[in-house]
């Protein structure tokens, strides 16, 4: 009898819901249409290059100030060119893995994984409170962002409360 581990048998992404929240820095560079752009730059109507869907329009940016765990990827740690320098991410940020480290450690041919999952203490590793501002990209439904060579999970729009 197999243990039961993470992941799927049928080749499917495996998914880690997040505890906290998540979102990417300002100064992270994501691909649109128009090229690569600072996230901070990035408005709703903006067009983003998406791994799942090719492209998705932005429909709404949030900001936030947290104090959170995060965790430090060292440039180049999760493959050739990936990330492509120095990130920092909150520990909870979802992340697809879709190397070695997917099949090693969750099973699966690919999986999307909270960053703190990744820590090794030396190429990745974690910052037990540090305080960051955090853009959230909300689109009609979650896509796979391609931010700073990484693959990493965006959210998906959560419905605003109605005036009375």
């Amino acid at each position: 009898m197999k243990p039961k581990t993470v992941g799927r048998s049928d080749g499917t992404i495996a998914v880690m819901a997040p505890m906290t929240p998540a979102g990417l820095a300002a100064d992270s560079i994501i691909l649109t249409l128009d090229g690569e752009k600072r996230v901070g730059d990035i408005r709703p109507g903006d067009r983003v290059i998406t791994r799942d869907s090719g492209m998705a329009v932005v429909k709404r940016v949030d900001t936030r100030t947290i104090t959170t765990r995060a965790v430090r990827i060292k440039a180049g740690s999760l493959g050739h060119t990936r990330p492509e320098r120095d990130v920092t991410l909150p520990a909870d940020q979802q992340i697809l893995v879709r190397d070695w480290r997917a099949k090693a450690l969750f099973g699966a041919t690919q999986a999307m994984v909270p960053a703190a999952r990744l820590v090794d203490g030396e190429f990745v590793t974690l910052i037990e409170e540090c305080e960051m501002t955090l853009y959230t990209l909300g689109f009609d439904r979650t896509h796979v962002l391609y931010v700073d060579g990484l693959e990493l999970a965006s959210e998906t729009l959560r419905p605003q409360a109605k005036a009375a």
